[in-house]
């Protein structure tokens, strides 16, 4: 079960690595030199194998393999080692739940650091918002804090964050 974890996880990563690259091509954000897409991107950090996992185990490394854009915010694996192993055993077993989850983490456009303000809120592939929240010099998604921002890929952006984003 653990294993099926790290490969989702991996999976996720890769998408999330995909859809940035592919954003930061198609809109002038992209000064990175990273020659990889938001998946191989993020396989690459390895902080991002949990991840990795649970997008396989959901079928979406292809999508964030995809032109994109993508931004994701990208839960790392100290985050998903916050869940209690039931609540993660439990998400990897339902496919539709993990792909709720999981795309609750994609915006559809880029969205750097720079971009972001205090109350804005983004709209995931999911279908539901984010809300962004500056305060102490930090930035906040939902619950989560921002622990490394605009790690660029191909076709978008990644945005590492400390906890995993549930979705109502």
């Amino acid at each position: 079960m653990l294993h099926k974890m790290f490969s989702v996880i991996a999976i996720f990563t890769l998408l999330l690595t995909a859809a940035f690259t592919s954003k930061l091509n198609a809109t002038d954000h992209g000064n990175s030199t990273n020659a990889k897409d938001i998946v191989e991107t993020a396989l690459d950090a390895g902080t991002f194998n949990t991840l990795a996992t649970a997008l396989t185990e959901a079928g979406l490394v292809d999508a964030l393999k995809g032109d994109g854009p993508f931004t994701v915010f990208a839960p790392t694996d100290a985050a998903f080692a916050k869940l209690s192993k039931a609540t993660l055993a439990a998400l990897l077993a339902n496919k539709t739940q993990l792909t709720s989850v999981l795309t609750y983490h994609v915006v559809p456009s880029i969205v750097m650091s720079t971009d972001l303000k205090n109350g804005m809120m983004v709209k995931t592939l999911q279908g539901e918002n984010l809300t962004i929240k500056l305060a102490n010099g930090g930035v906040m998604v939902n619950n989560a804090t921002v622990v490394q921002a605009d790690i660029s890929s191909l076709n978008g952006v990644i945005h590492a964050i400390d906890t995993v984003l549930m979705p109502k």
